[in-house]
């Protein structure tokens, strides 16, 4: 994906929030050799980028001054309350360097999967999104995970998906984490109804006379 920045000369507060009233986003791009970089944004287009997966995800084309560089989105910084982007940042992508990413898990053919059609279970996505480390030119937008095989009472972990070549799954010393939980569904069993209890006798039956 492709975006425009344009430089940025002045920093502070209040030069940040007279950037927004006239509709642009300040923001910073780091990384590599060079030094930071104050930038700004138009917000509109901004706004339309973040709906897409991608943008968060991916390597992006920055085009700032007539040059086109590769930047990652690292960190957004939304209004509490309105629909505004407050902040954004960029890292520079080196190609020599690997990068440290979240990016989406796509799950596909659970409904035909024995689990589900044949055992009628309930398949938990545990987890949605996966850190990962590559080089940049190794970047999925996303990991496809093939879940047609799923059976009643096994789980699916990390282990057992095939990755893109030259990408590997960051853990955080977790051995092998659940990525999808196959749950059967038990027939609720209705019990009988109770016998309703005796009446308690108005004039104290049973306790001894004075």
């Amino acid at each position: 994906m492709k975006f425009v920045a344009f430089e940025r000369s002045k920093q502070g507060t209040g030069a940040s929030r007279r950037l927004r009233i006239t509709g642009r986003v300040p923001g910073i791009v780091y990384g590599g050799s060079a030094e930071p970089q104050m930038i700004e944004l138009d917000h509109n287009a901004l706004w339309q980028a973040i709906k897409k997966e991608a943008f968060h995800s991916s390597i992006l084309e920055m085009e700032l001054a007539g040059q086109v560089s590769k930047v990652l989105l690292r960190d957004l910084q939304m209004h509490p309350y309105k629909q505004q982007i407050l902040h954004v940042d960029f890292q520079r992508v080196d190609a020599n360097t690997r990068l440290h990413m979240k990016v989406p898990v796509h799950y596909s053919g659970e409904e035909e999967s024995p689990a589900v059609k044949i055992d009628k279970c309930l398949v938990n996505h545990v987890v949605t999104e996966l850190e990962i480390a590559c080089l940049p030119a190794d970047l999925p937008e996303f990991i496809a995970v093939d879940l047609s095989g799923l059976k009643k009472g096994v789980s699916l972990h990390v282990n057992d998906i095939t990755l893109p070549k030259g990408v590997k799954v960051v853990t955080h010393g977790k051995p092998n984490p659940v990525l999808v939980s196959v749950v059967a569904v038990e027939e609720e069993v209705v019990a009988p109804a109770a016998a309703p209890a005796p009446a308690a006798d108005a004039k104290g039956k049973g306790k001894g006379k004075k």
